[in-house]
């Protein structure tokens, strides 16, 4: 039921985006080529979906700020909502930028309801090729256009809890996702429970929460050069398979999806602390949470590997900056987005995470920024010998496997496949259905709802 829920809930939203692509304005501001990018911004710029809570945020906003002058911005810092953005687009009430999950990127391109972004790069002569990492850019390009500003690459890796492993003689090494046989002798010294079940995890995959680095790490292919689904391609059987046998060999998806769920994941007590991971995949951004706890905690990192034995990184909730079609003020917007992701930028938000980071007697891990330029400055100038060679060790790992990105790529349905992969993870790692069966059934619903945009 929670299967066939989903994909109607999935196909009734891009049924709704069809339907808001014959309300939406087509008055983009310009003539016939569009916008002209080019113009001097000036007068309001509307903009949603940005939060500036942190010292990161605050320093890029106070930054790009400086740079468009006399521009009022106003912003909405509530998160995206595709049903209220499609509502919007109906009423014609539309913000001029929105910072949205890059999944949903290609699916408001398909429907002509953002501008793509090629000539908003070239009238500030900007290259996305130069500016981005490979693997952040081709997230947003569709149909050999770009259609977003992305922002942000975390890549993950895996975590190890030196506490545990060095006490059951467990080396790093054996943690290596390409040679499952090494990876579940590793698990069998480690994994503990307690009245059946788990009390500490020898490898916590993460399984439904890292689709996309497990499917596409492990040889699968999840679209293909058009953006259709691919989710029944036969490579992506040995991926679901490998998965299943590391949490059967953990009590089974049940237990380690409860189990994973009980933890204090952002608190005192969380995973690491407590010991009940010993290893576990990881972005980028969770070093942050446990950094206050470098005191209490031994940890080291490993890449993740591909099938090939070579590193790879995928990002997930990654997101970028849209203009929606009709947007009032695109030039702005444009202006706006760039300066956001341009790398003075990134170095103004790292010296304000810097010094917060002094005044909390705490490390630097980096900002990761999706733009290979302004991760090797923030690098050189601000990560330094923390004093820790644990997390010294484990942050150079996530700088190391960066540069290893691969992009799950742009598709008109990708909010879709994502959510039909967990559907098919999740039923093969519960044995209630074959992987074959399980990415049958997901393809045939997420080439609905692929079917619905493309052809709406």
């Amino acid at each position: 039921m929670r299967h066939n829920g989903v994909t109607l809930v999935a196909v009734n939203l891009v049924a709704v985006l069809v339907a808001a692509a014959g309300c939406g304005s087509g008055d983009n501001g310009g003539g016939p080529e569009g916008p002209d990018f080019s113009a001097t911004p000036a007068g309001t710029l509307r903009a949603w979906g940005f939060n500036s809570t942190d010292d990161v945020g605050r320093a890029r906003l106070a930054h790009a700020q400086g740079l468009l002058g006399g521009v009022t911005i106003e912003i909405d810092q509530t998160g995206f909502d595709a049903q209220k953005f499609t509502t919007r687009i109906a009423s014609g009430n539309l913000p001029d930028v929105v910072q949205m999950d890059r999944q949903y990127v290609a699916t408001y391109a398909a429907q002509r309801l953002i501008l793509p972004m090629d000539r908003c790069y070239s009238a500030k002569n900007v290259d996305p090729k130069a500016r981005f990492y490979p693997a952040v850019i081709g997230d947003v390009t569709y149909e050999n256009q770009v259609w977003a500003v992305p922002q942000f690459f975390q890549p993950p890796t895996i975590l190890i809890n030196k506490k545990l492993t060095g006490a059951a003689g467990v080396a790093d090494a054996e943690f290596d996702t390409s040679n499952p046989t090494a990876l579940l002798g590793a698990i069998a010294k480690l994994y503990k429970e307690s009245g059946g079940v788990p009390a500490t995890l020898g490898f916590h995959p993460v399984a439904t929460g890292q689709t996309n680095l497990w499917m596409l790490g492990l040889g699968g292919r999840l679209i293909d050069e058009k953006g259709a689904p691919t989710l029944d391609d036969p490579a992506n059987v040995y991926p679901l398979e490998t998965l299943k046998r590391i949490l059967d060999a953990q009590g089974g998806f049940a237990k380690v999806k409860s189990f994973g769920d009980s933890f204090d994941v952002f608190g005192q007590s969380n995973q690491f602390v407590t010991d009940k991971v010993a290893a576990e995949v990881n972005f980028q951004w969770y070093v942050n949470v446990l950094a206050p706890y470098k005191d209490r905690l031994e940890l080291s990192a490993v890449p993740f590997k591909g099938k090939d034995g070579k590193p790879v990184a995928i990002a997930a909730g990654a997101t970028a900056f849209v203009i929606p079609a009709g947007a009032k003020n695109p030039s702005a917007a444009c202006a706006w987005a760039l300066a956001l992701t341009s790398q003075d930028n990134w170095m103004a938000a790292a010296e304000a995470r810097a010094a917060t980071v002094q005044q909390r007697n705490s490390i630097f891990t980096g900002l990761f920024t999706g733009s290979p330029d302004a991760d090797r400055a923030i690098r050189e100038k601000y990560v330094k010998p923390s004093g820790n060679a644990g997390f010294d060790q484990v942050i150079a790992t996530y700088y190391d496997v960066v540069g290893a990105g691969r992009s799950f790529g742009a598709s008109p349905a990708g909010q879709q496949i994502q959510q039909e992969l967990i559907n098919a993870i999740t039923a093969t790692s519960l044995g209630s259905k074959s992987a074959q069966q399980a990415l049958a059934d997901a393809q045939a619903a997420a080439k609905r709802a692929y079917d619905t945009v493309v052809r709406g």
